[in-house]
């Protein structure tokens, strides 16, 4: 299968080209240059767009072929409040459109647990701004006549995974290794489950495979 993933140079993008790369042709869209060498490294194909500025032609484009795209961009904890409308719900959109113009049915959408905080009083705005423009990412994709599938996962960290994960539309909040958030949507791109659904993620005591075989 030919895997494109927007914001390939992402921490769980990069987690999963390398866990997909050795059964799959991984694709991963770069803005910077510079960036390339790390999806290679990784065992993907780097290809240099900026989800940004691009039109849904070029999008579409690099999404021939393949069998399901990922978003998995974001602007990043340093970036203001504008770059969350313009990546983490326009990048999206343009994803969303992009794989409708070049049929490719399958597409997941990484998103964030605690999307209804948005408008909780004591949340910075910077954070809410980016929790707004997830959950706008979310419905948009949800309109589309797509196989879709939002995965929210909770709090990431950097620990080494233990391929054990509790799965499903809610979960208490907890956190999450991004190793294991790869495994997982790993996991539902080739057993084709969670499709026209929304799930929530985080660490547990279920194996990746038996969770995901289990939605």
């Amino acid at each position: 299968m030919r895997i494109v993933i927007a914001g390939g140079h992402g921490q769980i993008a990069l987690r999963l080209t390398r866990q997909a790369s050795a059964a799959h042709e991984v694709v991963g869209i770069v803005r910077n240059p510079a960036h390339r060498a790390d999806v290679e490294a990784a065992g993907g194909v780097a290809e240099l767009l900026d989800l940004e500025t691009a039109d849904v032609s070029e999008v579409a484009a690099l999404l021939a072929g393949a069998g399901a795209a990922v978003f998995a961009a974001g602007a990043g904890p340093g970036s203001g409040t504008a770059r969350k409308q313009t990546v983490d719900r326009g990048a999206a959109a343009l994803l969303g459109e992009a794989a409708v113009q070049a049929g490719v049915r399958r597409q997941l959408q990484i998103s964030s647990m605690g999307i209804q905080r948005a408008g909780s009083p004591g949340v910075d705005e910077t954070f809410a701004a980016y929790l707004r423009a997830k959950g706008a990412a979310e419905e948009d994709l949800r309109g589309r006549d797509l196989d879709w599938t939002v995965l929210r996962p909770g709090r990431l960290t950097d620990a080494t995974g233990r391929g054990l994960v509790q799965l499903a539309e809610a979960v208490s909040y907890g956190e999450v290794s991004r190793d294991d958030v790869a495994a997982v949507v790993l996991a539902l791109l080739e057993q084709g489950t969670g499709v026209r659904r929304t799930l929530e993620l985080v660490g547990g005591d279920t194996p990746v495979a038996d969770a995901v075989a289990a939605l």
